[in-house]
């Protein structure tokens, strides 16, 4: 019904009802703000060290803070995708100051006491002890007491221990124990060698790496360590075995395919097998050359196989991570329940002895950024003896050349390392590298397996790395046993996708859990497994 019709009236009949819709991502957004108000927030920072220090102080985290199983992290990098997040960082501090694989505050209190563990204890030659206590080597470190005595009893082994825990002197220390034992037998019959060990590793720098420490050992008992490696063609392939066989040999396997289809060698009578950097050797590009291998080796499936008349080869595989595929490729060559597998408690985990830091940037600010550092460095460490070694890392070898020509042009002397290079031109470099004749080396990740990089005082992640086993491989670059101390990483973080496996990295921290992915295929074998304690 219409009312008056003055002005200052209006009529009901024309009084329309305006409805406002809101979007139900909003409502939500309300009702868990309304949830959350007058709630507090659960405090992450208590006194004492910090574990996670942020550019924003509210996502700190102490050392002594554990969150609960069902409590929600609150991440540093959270916003990193957004454009505005340029400059952001946070830091991953180290809260120990050894290494958790190295045995000294053990032994500090062993040696009170009268009790020092050293290699002389674990059976081992004392020619070989001598040898390591000429290289200042008395103590071993904790995978190194759990593998050693395993390998003298005639175990098959799965080691899978951190980067830079000494796993290479824990299997060559025992073998060259085992192959000495042998020579020194009545049964021995001069002039008669016979290949004994087998080392196989991904590339020709470990394969270096790897008999350099093999001779060392086998110096005092006159043994022979011969490398072989691919990328030559067959004519140095072949010059290798013209005069006979060696005690041990350490070959990639490409070259080690190549020998084996034209009979230069034998793995028939072989003592050992070692399979070393496990997680790229059985990588789709090696694993079909190196189940070739397997397959043409006696292997044992019990301890009593590799002793008296006809014994088979011992099957150690050693490595900081470990693929999917490893049990499935194994058993067709062993007894997977017969396997030892020494299993370091902190594998997979972030090192809690090195500092990790990780910048969000623009990629046309990295440069500037690197040079920065390299500055600084320079400064912190003038005066010392040794300079301190760097290693960036990238993933392409086309981004190695362009970073290379670009610090000539800032006359910044550094050594650059990449797949693509000829093999003539990579023998050597890191070699260099390692004796301190540069202190810079631009590489991939050809330099983040297992190569001895004990002077190195800072990793930089130039590129973000692909996947988690690749920051765990670069990262143990630093904080090495018997390497420099206060290690250092520093990771630049550019594009969305890297930011992903940054948070994943910073929840692993925050938990203190393995980094996801990660599961080792080492656990299902049905073997005896031994942890490794601190």
């Amino acid at each position: 019904m219409a009312v008056a019709c003055s002005s200052s009236w209006i009529s009901i009949a024309t009084v329309s009802t305006v409805v406002i819709r809101i979007p139900q991502h909003m409502q939500r957004r309300i009702e868990n703000a309304k949830e959350l108000r007058g709630k507090k927030k659960i405090p992450t920072i208590r006194a004492g060290k910090l574990l996670i220090q942020s550019k924003n102080t509210e996502h700190n985290q102490s050392a002594g803070y554990a969150f609960g199983k069902f409590e929600q992290t609150t991440l540093s990098s959270k916003g990193w995708k957004h454009n505005k997040s340029f400059g952001d960082y946070f830091i991953i501090n180290n809260t120990k100051s050894v290494a958790p694989f190295i045995t000294e505050r053990q032994q500090e209190e062993s040696v009170k006491e009268g009790k020092a563990i050293e290699f002389g204890q674990l059976h081992i030659n004392k020619e070989l002890v001598q040898t390591l206590n000429m290289a200042n080597i008395t103590h071993p470190t904790t995978v190194q007491l759990q593998t050693i005595p395993k390998v003298l009893k005639g175990n098959n082994i799965l080691c899978a221990a951190e980067t830079g825990s000494g796993k290479t002197l824990s299997y060559l220390l025992p073998i060259v124990h085992k192959l000495q034992l042998d020579k020194s037998s009545e049964d021995y019959i001069e002039n008669t060698r016979t290949l004994g060990c087998l080392i196989v590793v991904p590339s020709r720098e470990l394969a270096e790496q790897v008999a350099s420490v093999s001779r060392f050992l086998c110096a005092p008992f006159h043994m022979l360590t011969k490398t072989v490696g691919g990328g030559r063609g067959i004519g140095p392939i072949k010059t290798v075995f013209r005069k006979g066989p060696a005690d041990i040999l350490v070959a990639t396997p490409g070259a080690l395919i190549k020998a084996l289809r034209r009979r230069y060698l034998d793995l028939s009578t072989l003592s050992f097998l070692v399979v070393d950097e496990a997680d790229t050797m059985f990588d789709p590009s090696f694993s079909g050359m190196l189940e070739s291998i397997l397959l043409q080796t006696n292997i044992a499936r019990a301890p009593s196989e590799t002793k008296g008349p006809g014994s088979k080869a011992q099957l150690l595989v050693v490595g900081a991570t470990f693929p999917g595929g490893v049990a499935e490729v194994l058993a067709q060559v062993t007894d997977l329940g017969s396997m030892v597998t020494v299993k370091s408690k902190n594998l997979h985990l972030l090192m809690p002895h090195v500092k990790q830091t990780f910048l969000k940037v623009k990629g046309c600010d990295k440069l500037l950024e690197l040079q920065q550092v390299l500055k600084e460095l320079q400064h912190e460490t003038r005066g010392e003896e040794v300079g301190a070694g760097v290693v960036v890392f990238c993933n392409k070898a086309s981004t190695v050349n362009w970073l290379g020509y670009a610090l000539d042009e800032l006359r910044v002397k550094h050594l650059r390392l990449q797949g693509e290079m000829p093999s003539a031109v990579r023998t050597g470099i890191f070699r260099s590298f390692q004796k301190g004749t540069v202190d810079l080396l631009i590489c991939t990740d050809i330099a983040s397996r297992g190569l001895d990089t004990s002077r190195v005082r800072l990793v930089v992640n130039y590129d973000c790395p692909e996947s988690h086993t690749d920051y765990i491989h670069r990262a143990g670059r630093v904080g090495r046993a018997g390497g420099v101390e206060e290690g250092e990483v520093l990771s630049f973080v550019t594009h969305p996708w890297d930011v992903e496996l940054v948070q994943a990295i910073e929840t692993s921290a925050r938990r203190r859990s393995a980094l996801p992915g990660m599961k080792s295929a080492i656990s299902k074998p049905k073997a005896v497994v031994e942890e490794s304690q601190e």
